[in-house]
């Protein structure tokens, strides 16, 4: 059988997300192209077919699983549906990117990493985070030894949300959990990647606002998730850590980007993260403050991208490249980063917030991929 000339994407879910990241990344990228969508919500698949190009669409998902002239599916549907809608692409042979995170809990997670593992497909979680070019920086300082002995991570993330309520994502049965499976784990996520995987962790979550109105002023039930979590953590390496993240620190709009702030603190230097300034980090050694030094030309964007890193909105377009390494894995042959290996050993940790906080106690991380 002869490869088709182009990955053909379906996507799952076409709301914010998906019109915010994937489909943007997937028409920048003449390798690939959006053949089909998918949603149960059949107003907004109307509107997402004008918007996007006439495709395929469909408001089952099983119809994009079986579909033989689909190749890879992007899933953005709620949290509590990523298992089930991934197992059964999977099976249809599907190459798979899923948002985070990535199960509702690490069993989850890590039965669809073994899935594909099996399958020999391609396997990816839309950890975004990872693609901006000041974050490559600090992974590069980091694995070149220029900050000496990485001993201490620790970062923030504030939003200045709306109270009112998030829809599907203040349940427990359908998100989980609130800011700590939405942000907070894209922060474990980079966290690990720098420093190693976590071993232990005493974390804590609270709940400040009901939510108990909708936008429009209707009323709802009352919100079940935490908007506010933090974690202190020891790393596999040695190293240290304190993350913290919410969505109702006000004043922190900053024009929708809020406050995004990692740093690596090494016995020789520290360098700064900041989503606000992607093309550059803050950096400082012994005796010295931090100052800013651009991201080399290089890390602008992957090896190979179609973006072009002057062009665009720098916090928005590095996005993009989340579709530009799927459809790279996939024609390479090679394991996606982050993969789902990645979206579970997070998950872990995230789990191991709630556990500690309902018991009060550190509790070592188990993550356990196989078998």
């Amino acid at each position: 059988m002869t490869k088709p000339n182009k990955i053909r994407i379906a996507i799952i879910g076409v709301g914010a997300v998906a019109d915010y990241h994937h489909v943007p990344g997937i028409k920048l990228d003449s390798r690939a192209q959006l053949v089909a969508l998918c949603d149960p919500n059949k107003e907004l698949l109307e509107q997402r077919v004008k918007q996007w190009g006439p495709v395929k669409n469909t408001t089952r998902h099983e119809d994009i699983a079986s579909d033989p002239a689909i190749d890879a599916v992007i899933i953005c549907t709620p949290n509590h549906t990523h298992c089930d809608v991934t197992l059964a692409c999977l099976r249809g042979g599907k190459h798979v990117m899923c948002e985070k995170p990535l199960g509702l809990n690490f069993g989850e997670s890590a039965l669809m990493f073994r899935e594909a593992k099996s399958r020999n497909l391609r396997h990816m979680t839309a950890f975004t985070y990872r693609f901006a070019p000041s974050m490559r920086y600090l992974k590069r300082m980091v694995d070149s030894g220029a900050l000496g002995t990485p001993r201490h991570f620790r970062s923030q993330r504030f939003l200045d949300w709306p109270e009112t309520s998030w829809s599907w994502r203040q349940y427990k049965k359908l998100a989980g959990a609130g800011d700590l499976f939405d942000m907070t784990i894209h922060r474990i996520d980079f966290a690990q990647d720098l420093m190693g995987n976590m071993t232990s962790i005493c974390g804590a979550v609270a709940q400040y606002a009901p939510r108990t109105r909708n936008p429009d002023g209707s009323s709802c039930a009352p919100s079940e998730v935490d908007d506010w979590s933090a974690l202190i953590c020891q790393f596999e390496r040695g190293g240290v850590g304190v993350l913290e993240g919410s969505t109702l620190m006000k004043g922190y709009h900053n024009e929708g980007v809020g406050h995004d702030w990692a740093e690596v603190n090494g016995s020789e230097g520290t360098a700064v993260y900041q989503l606000k300034e992607p093309n550059s980090i803050l950096v400082g050694k012994h005796g010295q403050s931090l100052l800013k030094v651009d991201v080399p030309a290089d890390l602008l964007a992957p090896r190979g991208s179609p973006r072009d890193p002057g062009h665009g909105l720098p916090s928005t377009v590095f996005r993009y490249d989340l579709v530009y390494e799927f459809v790279s894995a996939i024609i390479e042959g090679r394991d996606a980063i982050p993969g789902f290996d990645h979206g579970a050993r997070a998950q872990a940790v995230a789990d191991a917030v709630l556990e500690s906080f309902e018991k009060r106690i550190w509790v070592q991380i188990q993550s356990k991929l196989e078998g």
